[in-house]
């Protein structure tokens, strides 16, 4: 197996105008945090989403902290958070003085319940300032459950579409709901900048505070700053990449759908794995194909299993609550993130992945069994 390529899980996409665009940067001496690179990827984040403004950072974790901030989050404030999701959403409400206040997610959409929610809200009326939904894998939260139980609590809604760009709810695009939204550029997310993050809003005074905050609170040219302000901006070469990779953003999220399509008819009626959630209200941008297993000793066998055929696979979130830095915090569970924690398994779907080495996947599956999957769980 050792002259067997590796497939890898995923990785950037770079088959654009990348290149082009960082010479520009270097021919035009624009590398730091301000250029026309920066300026544009707003302005074309701004029409995705189907906003007034957006504001590029330094990352995704960024981009929610000055979200929440904008807000007017702060200390002794709760911000709903669900339970299954990266450490970055809880986090961002920490640094931003508040606790995170963890409801669970639902079986069918692995997001946000709003049943849960409403008496989350209604549990702690008065203290949460603000709820984030995340677009679990790129699947979008079922907003018109969401959403009207938040406005009925006068409780504003944060987007987490972190790995979500591209993706739709009944034909809305993502991005396009509540307060603010946030998107993520990570190596890893199906658009890339190598790094960077973007809030966008409607709200002039969001927006506003967002990019005063993300250049260290200084209104002007002097060195006299208003606030404790954060060096958050995202740079003209980060940008560039990201740029490039808009510039090709439908043909990569058709790609990741392919290889989703691909790999949820191979699984279809299997007794020990299931295709991860794809309901009919929701177009997700399948940032991560994955699978859910039976237990998590079968989640680690699985991995094992692809490894020996050079195919990396990863296992996925886990539930956040139990976790060492939030246990102390709020929660209202029904017990479906603890039981996707440690049993979800992320397959190799880089938007590079040729029909044979998906094959060759696909070739691996079929040859592992697993423990028969609980439908309870």
């Amino acid at each position: 197996m050792s002259d067997t390529p590796k497939i890898p899980l995923a990785v950037p996409d770079l088959r654009g105008n990348e290149a082009k665009y960082l010479a520009q940067c270097v021919a035009d001496n624009w590398v730091s945090s301000v250029g026309p690179f920066v300026t544009e990827m707003e302005r074309r984040l701004a029409a995705l989403s189907a906003r007034r403004h957006a504001v590029a950072t330094v990352n995704g974790t960024a981009a929610l902290h000055l979200a929440l901030l904008a807000l007017g989050v702060g200390r002794g404030d709760l911000v709903v958070v669900p339970d299954w999701t990266f450490a970055a959403t809880a986090n961002a409400v920490v640094h931003a003085g508040a606790t995170p206040l963890f409801v669970d997610v639902t079986e069918e959409s692995w997001t946000l319940d709003a049943t849960l929610l409403d008496r989350a809200l209604a549990d702690h009326k008065g203290r949460v300032k603000a709820a984030i939904v995340v677009h679990a894998l790129g699947h979008p939260g079922d907003m018109d459950a969401i959403m009207p139980v938040a406005a009925r609590h006068r409780v504003p809604v944060v987007e987490d579409a972190a790995g979500a760009i591209g993706a739709s709810y009944k034909g809305r695009p993502v991005g396009s709901f509540g307060a603010a939204a946030i998107f993520s550029f990570n190596g890893n997310k199906v658009a890339t900048a190598g790094g960077g993050g973007m809030v966008v809003a409607d709200d002039d005074a969001i927006a506003r505070t967002v990019r005063h905050l993300s250049t260290q609170a200084r209104p002007g040219a002097d060195y006299i700053h208003d606030a404790a302000g954060f060096n958050y901006r995202m740079t003209n070469l980060n940008a560039a990449v990201g740029l490039a990779q808009l510039e090709r953003l439908d043909d990569m999220v058709a790609i990741k759908r392919r290889i989703a399509a691909r790999y949820a008819e191979a699984v279809a009626g299997r007794a020990d794995m299931s295709f991860m959630p794809r309901r009919a209200w929701a177009e997700s941008s399948a940032w991560l194909s994955s699978v859910l297993v039976a237990r998590a000793d079968d989640a680690a066998a699985l991995v094992d299993h692809l490894a020996r055929s050079a195919i990396e696979a990863r296992v996925f979130w886990r539930a956040l609550s139990p976790q060492a830095p939030y246990r102390g915090a709020p929660r209202l569970l029904s017990g479906v993130a603890a039981a996707l924690s440690g049993r979800v398994v992320s397959l190799p779907c880089s938007t590079s992945l040729s029909d044979a080495d998906q094959g060759r996947v696909l070739d691996a599956l079929a040859a592992w069994r697993g423990q028969a999957l609980s439908r309870a769980a």
